[in-house]
């Protein structure tokens, strides 16, 4: 399986395509495939990069 996130670095906004519920989250961590997330309205999530493509968002 390929990282769908590899391009992440930490201090990128992002949404969850699944939950748009949860806002705009900053990455906080993106090692070995899990993305660390801070969601502005559900806080910190720890997602697998290989099961779940995050969306950039450049102006949140």
């Amino acid at each position: 399986m390929s990282d769908l996130n590899g391009f992440l670095t930490p201090g990128m906004f992002v949404r969850h395509p699944d939950h748009p519920e949860w806002g705009t989250g900053q990455v906080q961590s993106n090692v070995g495939g899990k993305v660390t997330v801070n969601f502005r309205d559900t806080g910190k999530v720890v997602l697998d990069g290989t099961r779940i493509a995050l969306l950039p968002v450049v102006d949140p």
